[in-house]
């Protein structure tokens, strides 16, 4: 299943509105890469007071769009739907960059790739991009774990 509908998105993320960052995935090869869509939209919740006169969507924002589509990007290659005992935890990043803002009427592309596992953390490029124009690249780990139901 390469690609994904926001029906079959739902049934791999715990997020929902307002904090779901992923619309569509557009390729998926378990074990290496994702890439995923957000559509950015003015009518999304953050852009009222986020410099109202020049809105953009936040930097930690586009970060946390990169980190769930890491978090598809892994239950599908552990061949894995969560459970209600289970999160995927964004726990860490390094070498943030935000290059241009994202505005509303953007299509974020986010390009993820699997990098290295290690103890179940595991360990992701991640780029985001509006016409073909790198806005953020990080790399970011995250990790599977039990949580109490």
């Amino acid at each position: 299943m390469p690609e994904m509908d926001i029906k079959e998105v739902l049934k791999y993320l715990p997020h929902r509105y307002p904090f779901l960052l992923v619309d569509r995935v557009l390729e998926c090869t378990p074990g290496e890469s994702l890439v995923a869509l957000k559509n950015v939209s003015y009518n999304e919740n953050f852009f009222p007071g986020h410099f109202p006169n020049q809105p953009v969507m936040p930097a930690v924002l586009i970060l946390e769009a990169m980190a769930q589509a890491t978090g598809i990007l892994v239950m599908r290659t552990l061949d894995s739907l969560p459970t209600e005992n289970s999160v995927y935890y964004f726990v860490g990043v390094d070498k943030a960059r935000f290059r241009r803002p994202v505005e509303p009427g953007d299509q974020l592309i986010l390009n993820i790739e699997i990098l290295r596992t290690v103890r179940d953390i595991w360990k992701v490029k991640a780029e985001a991009r509006v016409n073909d124009t790198v806005v953020a690249d990080a790399l970011i780990m995250g990790a599977l774990r039990e949580v109490d139901g």
